[in-house]
């Protein structure tokens, strides 16, 4: 059975931060592209930053220079540090797992930056 676990989200104050993380099982984690993707009410769901198999990452333009993706395969786990946080970051973040031909998503888990 796949299970993605997130955890991390939280209330934080704008120029905040904060480190989600993704523990993923019942996969062959070395072998899958994971990202994390984000949701505001009202919006469609987008992709915030993606590491490949082979450590590549990409980023949202909006995102660039302030959230780092990572990976540790040994642990199956990958995570997300999010710094100078902005108001419109808040949404709920979910973790995915894809391949050519097969992907998951975790729960969420919810991020609001507010004073």
């Amino acid at each position: 059975q796949v299970q993605l676990v997130e955890s991390g989200g939280g209330l934080v104050q704008p120029g905040g931060s904060l480190r989600l993380s993704c523990a993923a099982s019942g996969i062959i984690f070395r072998s899958y592209s994971m990202g994390w993707y984000r949701q505001a009410p009202g919006m469609q769901r987008e992709l915030v930053a993606i590491i490949t198999d082979g450590g590549s990452t990409d980023y949202a333009d909006s995102v660039k220079g302030r959230f780092t993706i990572s990976r540790d395969n040994a642990k199956n786990m990958v995570y997300l540090q999010m710094n100078s946080l902005k108001p419109e970051d808040t949404a709920v973040y979910y973790c995915n797992a894809k391949t050519r031909f097969l992907g998951y998503w975790g729960q969420g888990t919810q991020v609001t930056v507010s004073s």
